[in-house]
């Protein structure tokens, strides 16, 4: 049994499936947590429908999904878009030939791989993760995208935190933008 598109919450009441969790990771941070949104199947429906929307004529051949949960909204795309599925993982965890971007931290940094082989040049791709903060991790994945030769369609996040400023960093950096939902 599906959902009838009238059934659906609409865009700007998938807030209230999003919760902040206080001093998490650490004190003064306030995490916004989408497993509630994920959870729930109407809302969740009515957020893939969005995407589906937004890229069903784009051309769309792959999508990256950023470790981790890039990887859930995005392998739901590729395969509505006919799409491959790319994940974009944390250091170390590739078993191929792979190639690394680092980025920033708060203290310290990190980074992050491809397979050598995940994209072709030319290729149409969408990228994915949940939540754009500071943009670190979003402008090391398109970069990996660019140096592998793909045409990065748009960075889209669930969640962006506009005053961190990583949308405006990606933006800068040449890289459309769409997160349905800012704080």
């Amino acid at each position: 049994m599906t959902s009838s598109p009238a059934s659906l919450p609409d865009l700007p009441s998938l807030r209230q499936y999003v919760r902040t969790v206080p001093d998490f990771p650490s004190p003064g941070v306030g995490f916004r947590d989408i497993t509630p949104l994920l959870q729930d199947a109407r809302a969740f429906r009515a957020l893939c429908d969005h995407y589906i929307d937004r890229y069903r004529d784009a051309g769309i051949e792959l999508v990256a999904g950023i470790d981790a949960r890039g990887f859930i909204l995005g392998a739901v795309l590729a395969h509505a878009l006919g799409a491959g599925f790319v994940p974009v993982r944390k250091a170390g965890k590739l078993p191929f030939e792979s190639i690394g971007e680092s980025y920033a931290l708060e203290y310290g940094t990190s980074a992050i791989e491809m397979h050598t082989d995940a994209v072709r040049p030319g290729e149409k791709v969408l990228l994915v993760d949940d939540l754009i903060a500071t943009g670190g991790t979003m402008l090391a994945a398109a970069r990996l995208l660019q140096r592998l030769g793909a045409d990065v369609v748009e960075a889209a996040a669930i969640i962006d935190l506009p005053g961190l400023g990583g949308s405006d960093k990606l933006r800068a950096a040449g890289f459309p933008v769409h997160a349905p939902l800012a704080y």
